[in-house]
Order: structure tokens, then sequence, then C-alpha cells
């Protein structure tokens, strides 16, 4: 379904324009990163699958 670093869509765009969201957390909550301006988002996971719209493929980290 989905996994750390992944990239989803949520259903409605954030306030910069951007509608692209990274997964930077999982667990019994779900942290997510905005692609666009950085700002990041932290919700129940019950409320994140019913937010989400589809998961657009998985980000490569370079550490």
């Amino acid at each position: 379904m989905y996994d750390l670093h992944d990239l989803v869509q949520m259903k409605k765009p954030h306030a910069c324009g951007t509608n692209k969201w990274e997964i930077i957390r999982l667990g019994a909550d779900i942290k997510i990163k905005c692609t666009g301006c950085g700002h990041i988002v932290m919700m129940s996971r019950r409320d994140f699958e019913k937010r989400l719209k589809k998961v657009l493929g998985h980000v490569e980290q370079t550490d």
C-alpha cells in the first residue's frame, strides 16, 4: 500500500498549491511533508487513510 518515503497524493491540495506529499514517519500517527513548501503535518493513520487519494511512487534517500 504505502511505505516510508513514498510520495502520495491527498484529496485536497495544500495551501501552497502542491498536492504531492512525502511520508516521513509511520506508526499509529503518520507524518507527511509537503514537497512544495516543506510544511510538515502529523495526523492519525485513520485520518490519513481517509484523506489519501493515491500513492504516486517511492523516493530514494541519499544519506
